[in-house]
């Protein structure tokens, strides 16, 4: 059983935190088809209490997996019996989260009460207020609209970016879907200021806005975001309960009713990966799905994930090209490029399934597959040398490179319509 400690931190609040003391990240690289296997087989090794951070898919990809301090001897025998190479990554986990915390205390303090740090991690109540803020100070462009409640019964806020009109077509932007994943949450922040601040001032932002709405969903897994603050920050799930089970949640992109409870998705409650006793079960998708019927006239899709450097399109579920595939190769491409051009940070771009592993009950193939043509997922910072625990300085960057990307996409789904 894991060390438990009990403390009072950020704002006074009394925080119950899982600690990861002497955890590693490994990143392991397979040679073969059998090394793959072997790995595969170690996945499935539950009492090691493994967290596959890159899963084993072919040997061209990195293995990136977190072991628990009291695993990693087995795991590093496991390894070298198998010949396999590996090297640490993170020497000890808990040094980066204590790190990132004490960044994120320091914040709360020497910000004023006007002052919204875009350059910080924030807990999902600072967000909310920031979306708050938002949208009084750019009324008539911005509002803030509630579409659901997750299942511990928090609101999920959508910001609508629109310049008047009624059921305009438009632009659905989420992030967050994977709780630990604090750099697309912080990426959806500052882009929501970035669409409001040059509407007027940037042609092309103006633009798609008097001809589009875009609806930005900041943080589509609250209940999950929340326990990553507050007691485990390499949560991944939602946090609903599992009948039959003591573990609690579901992996909310292996929910959707895309190929659900294929490849890649998990039947084991306790799994990570684990797809839900039905397709839509979680309420976060659920509401999302909702609200996508209901607007009607959706034409783009856009999800943002960490980590990897990677832009994919359809499919995941089944490892062929979607119909269009040759037109979004080539919009990916183009925003991989946009994006590359400010930093130089390196993109790859292609189908799920072939880029980097089959994995069914995904939202892009079910905007897909809905008759959304432009749905993507990116796969923001970085590659794995930080991995989950992307520093706060790189959030202003990821986000400004990001933009760039988005851009190319949405002009190109504004110039292209259907």
């Amino acid at each position: 059983m894991r060390l438990i400690l009990f403390f009072s931190a950020l704002l006074g609040a009394a925080w119950c935190l899982e600690t990861f003391v002497g955890d590693q990240v490994l990143r392991v690289k397979a040679s073969s088809e059998e090394q793959i296997s072997k790995l595969q087989l170690l996945e499935t090794l539950e009492h090691l209490q493994l967290d596959f951070w890159l899963r084993p898919s072919n040997p061209a990809l990195p293995v990136d997996i977190r072991v628990p301090f009291a695993s990693l001897q087995a795991v590093k025998v496991f390894l070298e019996s198998h010949h396999i190479e590996y090297s640490i990554l993170l020497k000890d986990l808990q040094v980066v989260i204590d790190q990132e915390r004490q960044e994120m205390v320091s914040n709360q303090r020497e910000r004023g009460s006007n002052d919204f740090n875009y350059a910080a991690y924030h807990s999902l109540e600072e967000i909310y207020t920031a979306l708050d803020n938002l949208a009084a100070e750019y009324p008539s462009l911005v509002s803030k609209q509630k579409i659901g409640e997750s299942y511990e019964k928090r609101p999920m806020y959508i910001l609508k970016f629109s310049t008047g009109g009624t059921n305009r077509p438009a632009i659905w932007l989420d992030a967050g879907i994977h709780a630990r994943e604090w750099i697309t949450q912080a990426t959806a922040l500052w882009t929501a200021k970035k669409i409001a601040s040059e509407y007027g001032n940037d042609p092309s932002v103006t633009s798609l806005l008097n001809t589009m709405d875009i609806f930005l969903l900041v943080a589509t897994n609250p209940d999950g975001y929340a326990f990553s603050h507050t007691n485990n920050r390499m949560w991944r799930k939602t946090r609903s309960k599992i009948s039959g089970s003591i573990c609690i949640g579901v992996d909310p992109n292996r929910n959707w009713d895309a190929g659900f409870g294929g490849p890649g998705a998990s039947t084991n409650p306790c799994s990570d990966s684990y797809h839900g006793p039905r397709a839509n079960s979680e309420v976060e998708v659920q509401s999302v799905v909702d609200f996508i019927k209901s607007h009607g006239k959706i034409k783009a899709f856009l999800t943002i994930h960490s980590y990897s450097q990677l832009l994919l399109y359809p499919f995941g579920y089944k490892c062929t090209n979607p119909a269009d595939y040759k037109e979004l190769d080539a919009v990916g491409n183009a925003a991989a490029s946009a994006l590359t051009s400010l930093y130089g940070t390196k993109y790859t771009v292609g189908p799920i399934c072939s880029t980097i592993y089959q994995a069914s009950g995904g939202s892009i193939d079910w905007s897909y597959d809905y008759g959304i043509k432009y749905s993507f997922a990116f796969e923001l910072r970085d590659t794995g040398r930080y991995g989950f625990l992307l520093p706060a300085s790189q959030i202003i960057p990821t986000a400004e490179e990001t933009w760039l990307g988005l851009m190319k996409i949405m002009e190109h789904v504004k110039d292209h319509p259907y």
